[in-house]
Order: structure tokens, then sequence, then C-alpha cells
């Protein structure tokens, strides 16, 4: 199979890459170039937020985006990539649900954007804006989107600490207080 990975080189991405190149899949990244990806990885160069030149000439049996948060992006890749490749898959959130009250079901009510037209990024308004995505997306490629929808991603080569900072300070044990970089360096877990 050829893969195209848009982002690749850092966390969610990182770890498509290096399991579908496990697997034996031919790989393509599409990234500005600011981390490394492994040996045998085409690395496509560009910005998705001002230039999708690098995709203009490939063909893909899928493409997996792991970095798509402002739908004018995401939207502005699809169209890019539309008839080149048969299927797009967009790493999405559970926090598209516009109440998390209770456990939803993928039929449940998604979070709107009070204005559509702002894509302006902050953390309140994360789950309107993929919510967004994963509309621009399934509008440029009707029947052939997925978009999934996991909790907190956690694992290996994770930049923000988010989860791992529990575990590294139960591990600290005692009543000092120590940085979250110092933990998880200290326990090799960055």
């Amino acid at each position: 199979m050829d893969l195209l990975v848009i982002g690749g080189g850092r966390f969610v991405g990182r770890a498509i890459v290096e399991a579908a190149l496990a697997a034996g899949h031919r790989v393509s990244t599409f990234s500005r170039g600011q981390q490394p990806v492994p040996a045998g990885v085409q690395a496509l160069h560009g910005d998705r937020r001002q230039d999708l030149s690098a995709l203009a000439g490939g063909r893909w049996d899928a493409v997996v985006d792991c970095c798509g948060y402002l739908p004018g992006e995401v939207a502005a890749v699809a169209r890019a990539l539309a008839g080149r490749c048969p299927r797009y898959v967009f790493v999405s959130s559970v926090s598209v649900y516009a109440d998390h009250a209770r456990p939803r079901s993928e039929d449940d009510p998604l979070a709107v954007l009070a204005d559509p037209d702002d894509e302006t990024f902050s953390p309140e308004r994360y789950g309107a804006l993929k919510a967004g995505c994963e509309a621009a997306l399934r509008a440029h490629w009707p029947g052939s989107a997925l978009c999934l929808r996991p909790t907190l991603v956690v694992g290996p080569n994770d930049p923000t600490g988010r989860f791992s900072w529990w575990p590294a300070r139960a591990a600290a044990g005692g009543p000092d207080r120590k940085s979250t970089r110092e933990l998880q360096s200290r326990l090799h877990l960055v």
C-alpha cells in the first residue's frame, strides 16, 4: 500500500509511519520538515497553511491526516488530494461532541462554532474546530472519509506530558515537587 501521512514526524504521525513501514507499506509524509523521518520514507515538504505544492503530483492508496486543527486547512488538503487517493483518514477527537456529561455515540450532536468563519485556535474551541474539520473533510470526500475520534492519546514520543506526568510523579514518590520534564527524563519517558 502507498500511504501518505500528513505530519508524520511527531507523536501519532510518527507511530503511524513506523507501523506502516514495519508492515511493509510504502510511506510518504507531508510536513514542514522540522522532524526527521525514518529511512525509506519519501518526505514531501510544505505547509498546510500556505504551500501544498508538494502534493501536486502524487497518488496514494490512503492518506492519514494526524495534524488538522482548522477546518479551512483540512478543506485545502482535501481539495488538493481529491481524485488521487481513494481513502482519507482524519485523526479527530472525542472532544467534537457538544455534550460530555455522559458517554457518547457516533450519532450524538457535535460542537458548533459560534462563528464558523472564525478559525482562531484556543483550547476552549478545540472540539468545535475538530468537528468543523470533520465536516470540511466530508464535504470534499463524501463516503470516502473516515474520522477517528480517540480520547486522550498517550504513548512514546508524546510531546505534551499530559499523561506521562502522573506515572512519573507516582514513581518518584515522596512529598517533594519535581518538574514534569525532570521526572519524565529520569524515567526515560521523553
